[in-house]
């Protein structure tokens, strides 16, 4: 909590419209029931404890992901942060929970072949842009900059889609330890690339 606190504030400081936190994966229902339920009562008291400082700083919660699967204390504690934010326009912060990047593309195919079954949609109308619609970040630009703690190389199944021209920053730092300056570090390593989203390079 201590470290989404630090991100958050270090964010509004950065001037960053749209902060992303992975809060929860859908492979995290695969972990036993008691840590499960430690993550759940995790969040209910994060939902509780930060709301009012939240909607104080003009920060609007979304939360992201397959929402029908957490249970009802739980869903509770989430919609009441996510309304008791709402009108921030300082930050948008998306918590990613029960949220799986296959997971995503999968239910974007679904609804596609379901709208072509329904005769609202051709085969051949669908392109980036319709599956881009179905996503849980619809209407969102795709993310400039993903910061990968603990030292870890991997994306572990997330935001795959939104992630394909993505800066990636790998921090050695610990989640728990990180704070707003690992997240200024990570800002200005950004700052110095040059993106190409696959073009060559100007001469």
């Amino acid at each position: 909590m201590k470290s989404v606190r630090e991100t958050i504030e270090g964010a509004l400081e950065a001037g960053i419209e749209v902060l992303t936190l992975f809060a929860f994966s859908a492979d995290n229902w695969k972990r036993p029931q008691q840590e499960v339920s430690a993550l759940m009562s995790l969040l209910q008291l994060y939902a509780r404890r930060e709301q009012d400082e939240l909607k104080k700083q003009g920060v609007e919660v979304h939360a992201l992901g397959d929402l029908d699967r957490i249970d009802d204390r739980t869903r509770r504690a989430v919609d009441a942060i996510v309304q008791g934010t709402l009108g921030g326009t300082k930050l948008r912060l998306n918590l990613m929970i029960s949220y799986g990047g296959r997971e995503e593309i999968i239910r974007s195919a679904r609804i596609l072949t379901e709208r072509v079954g329904r005769g609202e949609l051709l085969p051949e109308e669908i392109d980036d842009e319709a599956l881009r619609s179905t996503l849980f970040t619809a209407g969102l630009p795709d993310p400039d900059l993903l910061i990968r703690t603990s030292g870890e190389y991997r994306l572990s199944n997330f935001m795959l889609w939104q992630l394909a021209y993505t800066e990636l920053h790998i921090s050695e730092v610990l989640w728990p330890d990180f704070d707003r300056e690992s997240l200024f570090r990570a800002v200005l390593d950004y700052q110095r690339r040059e993106r190409r989203f696959g073009r060559v390079e100007a001469t």
